[in-house]
């Protein structure tokens, strides 16, 4: 779930003297988390093994170390890539090193800007997970595509991944996306459990990139439902080949909803367009 980074200030206390001169208060700079120790500094090749690796430094500059643990997906550290025109998103949940640090080989698949999003579940803190950024700008002709139009049907990897009705989205209105899966032999499709969930709805919109993302459920993906804003927004499955989605979309606009699960041992991801008004 999406949830502001809060800002962790160190306390200041204010000199008063009795006579007319009053000292002003002395105010330390705002300390937060960030990612320290970024690589690569530079642009990067598409097509070609990339190793992001990092550290999440606390507000002491003292590399985070302790992050949530368990079953579901809300624990570690979610690694989501998307390029700015939202053609491409890569998801990873990469292993977290005893000193905090994170590593990762990623493929580009292509030259333009990318959005790097670190979605960080610590052990403890105000806040039950938040969110880091970088830039990623990889060489070669970047050539922006158009958002495409809603289209009820994505096919990939031979699998048929349709979602029914048009959806009418509201912000901040809960809604659920009724969506099956079949495969190239026209049979339902059999989920298997991925980081943590049935499927993942993975959430930006067109021009901002705000991010939202929410799971889908089973049987066996303990620990897998979420909430925003006290409303428990998490889609389940308790059938072969069908998904009910869970939506509940921060701002009005363009998003692109980016569909992933499990099945047959790929991963398939399905991206639709959603108008939110």
């Amino acid at each position: 779930m999406r949830v502001a980074l809060l800002a962790f200030l160190l306390p200041a206390l204010a000199a008063c003297s009795s006579g007319s001169h009053v000292s002003a208060p002395t105010i330390a700079p705002a300390r937060t988390y960030g990612l320290g120790g970024f690589r690569p500094q530079g642009p990067v090749q598409p097509g070609r093994s990339t190793t992001l690796s990092f550290t999440v430094d606390q507000p002491s500059g003292a590399p985070l170390t302790q992050y949530r643990r368990g079953p579901g997906p809300h624990t570690g550290v979610h690694l989501i890539v998307v390029r700015d025109d939202l053609s491409t998103i890569i998801h990873d949940h990469p292993p977290i090193g005893t000193d905090g640090q994170i590593s990762q080989r990623v493929v580009f698949p292509a030259p333009g800007r990318y959005r790097l999003l670190v979605d960080v579940y610590p052990a403890s803190g105000p806040a039950p997970n938040f969110q880091l950024f970088k830039t990623i700008d990889v060489g070669g002709n970047y050539r922006p595509q158009p958002i495409p139009p809603f289209r009820p049907t994505v096919q990939t990897a031979g699998y048929r991944i349709t979602m029914h009705g048009r959806p009418k989205l509201r912000a901040i209105q809960a809604a659920s996306l009724g969506v099956t899966v079949t495969g190239p032999d026209g049979r339902p499709a059999r989920f298997t459990p991925w980081f943590g969930a049935l499927a993942h709805a993975i959430f930006f919109r067109a021009g901002t990139l705000a991010y939202f993302h929410t799971h889908v459920c089973g049987a066996r993906t303990p620990a897998c439902a979420g909430s925003f804003g006290g409303v428990r927004i998490s889609g389940h499955s308790s059938t072969p080949g069908k998904l009910s989605v869970g939506v509940l979309l921060p701002q009005p606009g363009t998003w692109r909803l980016f569909l992933q699960c499990k099945v047959g041992g790929k991963v398939l991801t399905a991206p639709f367009t959603l108008r939110v008004r």
